[in-house]
């Protein structure tokens, strides 16, 4: 028994030994203490006694068992408060075997609409995922201050409001999901431009509610999308640690499993037939992991995705994407005058996109300036080093 197999289980059995116990004693605080208490006592326990046979049962037992005695100890908690969490506990059973329906329950908790976006992704971070303020703080560079007082006041909001711990009734589901699939993404996408563990638990999340809700097609279709996105992690930086953009990047290093599992989940979504935003991404990503070379790629079949992404899910965002495909279908004049008229002046993608575009009308002058907005606007130290090469380029050019 080491520390790398206590700390195994805490991956895979924090977010439902937290879920479990919120459920029992209706105080999010005291399921978060209960359980870091109970991982706390099974790393002096199991080096000696190895680990039990249910693990997570073990967890969940302890950690209730310590929540009760507190209760016990803390004669200035409120009498009807502590009663009532002790008549929940008392009912638990001793072990528990997968609760899958309380893990759903926490995750649609941290992303209720009443709660800031922010605040919904660092609850669903720490209970779910099990990351420590800190790690939430570093991967969104705010101070650890800031991020502790968003946790207290987010928890304070889900007691004060009495914001149900339930899955929300089939008539609001698809309005509530969507909100939960969008935090997930943007765990995913902070991750992916620069934090890697933050991809790790949004593919986490997504496998978990792909798990939990197998019969939602835009469920799949996010983990779909995360998987193929999350293949060419390998080849996106060079050896010198300098960005590589899809079109130059060595397609041998993307990772062949995460593709093969991506792309079948979106047959999956293909055969269901009931097409939405992240299925619709997915199935564009699929398109790109299926050439093996980026002159192979099927930009008419991309052009054509977009175009229905359009329709369902219109955005200025999307509509610049697709300008990238109609770049390479029709020209980079065409898809020039599609960028032109786009309202995402602060956006540094569009300046990029749009110097990429006049570079290739041979328009220079206008495409370094286009390049020095994109640098000034970007956030990311990789992305910047990147566009002033390519400036310079130009203008070495």
């Amino acid at each position: 028994m080491t520390l790398p197999d206590v700390e195994a289980v805490f991956r895979a059995e924090y977010g439902r030994a937290v879920a479990v116990l919120v459920r029992f004693l209706g105080d999010i605080d005291l399921a978060e203490e209960a359980v870091q208490d109970a991982f706390t006592t099974a790393l002096r326990r199991w080096p000696e006694t190895g680990v039990p046979p249910s693990p997570a049962g073990w967890i969940i037992t302890t950690a209730r068992n310590r929540a009760v005695d507190r209760l016990r100890r803390e004669a200035g908690r409120d009498a009807r408060h502590a009663q009532a969490a002790l008549l929940h506990a008392a009912d638990a059973p001793r072990e528990e075997g997968p609760v899958h329906d309380e893990r759903l329950r926490l995750v649609f908790t941290c992303c209720h609409p009443a709660l800031a976006v922010q605040a919904r992704v660092a609850l669903t971070l720490r209970l779910l995922g099990g990351l420590t303020t800190a790690q939430i703080a570093r991967a969104f560079l705010v101070p650890e201050p800031t991020m502790a007082q968003r946790l207290v006041r987010a928890k304070a909001k889900i007691r004060n409001a009495r914001i149900p711990y339930r899955v929300p009734r089939d008539a609001d589901l698809p309005d509530r999901l969507t909100g939960v699939l969008a935090v997930v993404y943007l765990i995913f996408n902070q991750g992916y431009e620069g934090e890697a563990d933050l991809c790790t638990q949004a593919l986490r999340l997504g496998r978990l509610l792909a798990e939990l809700m197998p019969d939602e097609p835009e469920v799949t279709g996010l983990l779909a999308l995360m998987l193929l996105v999350e293949s060419r992690r390998p080849a996106r930086q060079n050896e010198h640690g300098a960005l590589v953009p899809l079109p130059e990047q060595d397609r041998a290093r993307w990772d062949p499993a995460l593709i093969a599992e991506g792309q079948s989940l979106v047959r999956q979504c293909l055969r269901r037939d009931r097409p939405g935003p992240y299925q619709l991404q997915a199935a564009i990503q699929a398109v790109h992991s299926d050439a093996p070379a980026p002159q192979a790629t099927d930009w008419g079949q991309i052009r054509q995705l977009y175009d229905h992404l359009m329709t369902l899910a219109p955005s200025p965002v999307v509509a610049l994407n697709r300008a990238v495909a109609v770049a390479e279908t029709e020209g980079p004049a065409q898809a020039l005058d599609l960028v032109d008229a786009l309202d995402l002046d602060g956006y540094h993608v569009l300046h990029a996109v749009r110097a990429d575009l006049l570079r290739r009308l041979g328009r220079d002058t206008e495409a370094e300036r286009a390049y020095e907005r994109a640098i000034e606007l970007s956030q990311n130290p990789a992305e910047r080093a990147y566009l002033e090469r390519r400036r310079q380029e130009l203008a070495g050019g």
